[in-house]
């Protein structure tokens, strides 16, 4: 597959649907409503899910809650065919006027500017999450949480599975884990079927590791691989598997680690970019024994291997960032390792 040229083929790919995916809107009983629409991800797997009901000939509502503070995606979405609802979740009446809806994603989190308001970012990460579960108790629940909930691991071991003690470093790791705790007590309380989705890193051109590594050897600045492997896993196969996840949702809460299936060295990406831009790396630090590692074993036997291969990612972040390709301006900070975001 040749190389995206623009945004809006971007787009289109991350919200083409799978056959796996119309099936799954087959499959799924009523609507859906997706609440934290409008960041990084959520748009397009809106998009995607529309998108899906429409190849399937399906009747389903597709509603999309979000603050919108972006210009102009709410009238996108509602242009896709999207219900779009104004909101800002944590004020007061905003959930209980979102119609019931028997299929819930949640995707609202905070994580970036988690250092000087730790406040805010446990409001949304676990005690709106609380509120969430109770609200929408009778229906099914695909909540995102993040690998972060592991402690770092050592990179010859794999990866964190499912059932491995969870340990997250910094404030930031343990509210998310205060969101999966809220989800699986509620879970419990109400019998509401829930899947917690452990993801890390979604990856498109306009964000994520790939991109990180690939600016700093394009622009000849250090890569530092102290933190010295990583996963990652393409957005439009991320929010794949979160369309086909309602099926896995129980009660007690399901968990599963959604990432690609390679360990990757940082030293190593850095070396393919290098190839492809023909320069030189310029490396920082020393590599440490452990990091933050997924095994996403269960998630392949369920859905088998991610659409999108990593070589294919690389070439693809490659030519989006020699070509000077627009990006969000939002570096995963990947390489912390005190849990500091």
């Amino acid at each position: 597959m040749r190389s995206l040229d623009s945004e809006a083929e971007l787009e289109d790919l991350l919200s083409t649907p799978l056959d796996v995916d119309v099936q799954a809107m087959r499959d799924l009983d009523g609507d859906l409503l997706i609440l934290g629409a409008g960041g990084k991800m959520g748009p397009s797997l809106a998009r995607r899910a529309r998108r899906a009901v429409e190849a399937g000939g399906l009747r389903k509502r597709v509603i999309a809650i979000a603050r919108f503070s972006n210009s102009g995606l709410r009238e996108q979405l509602e242009g896709n065919g999207i219900e779009a609802i104004a909101g800002d979740l944590l004020e007061p009446g905003v959930l209980d006027a979102l119609p019931d809806c028997p299929n819930v994603i949640f995707m609202a989190a905070r994580k970036f500017g988690t250092s000087g308001q730790e406040g805010l970012t446990w409001a949304m990460n676990t005690y709106l999450p609380g509120r969430v579960a109770e609200r929408f108790r009778r229906s099914r629940i695909v909540a995102f949480s993040t690998g972060n909930v592991y402690p770092l691991s050592p990179v010859a071991g794999g990866g964190s599975v499912e059932t491995d003690p969870v340990a997250p470093i910094g404030e930031y790791a343990q509210s998310a884990l205060g969101r999966e705790r809220m989800f699986e007590h509620f879970s419990e309380a109400h019998g509401t079927p829930v899947t917690l989705l452990r993801l890390n890193y979604a990856i498109d051109l306009r964000y994520g590791i790939l991109l990180d590594i690939a600016q700093k050897v394009r622009e000849r600045r250090p890569v530092d691989v102290t933190m010295p492997a990583v996963n990652v896993i393409w957005q439009g196969d991320a929010n794949s598997i979160c369309l086909r996840a309602f099926v896995l949702a129980a009660s007690p809460a399901t968990k599963l680690n959604v990432t690609g299936p390679e360990t990757v060295s940082v030293r190593w990406l850095a070396g393919e970019f290098a190839k492809r831009f023909g320069t030189e790396v310029v490396i920082e630090g020393m590599e440490a024994d452990t990091a933050l590692l997924s095994n996403a074993a269960l998630c392949r036997r369920h859905f088998g291997y991610p659409s999108v291969s990593l070589d294919r990612m690389i070439d693809w972040v490659g030519a989006w960032v020699e070509a000077g390709g627009p990006t969000l301006g939002k570096p995963t900070k990947f390489e912390q390792r005190e849990g500091r975001f």
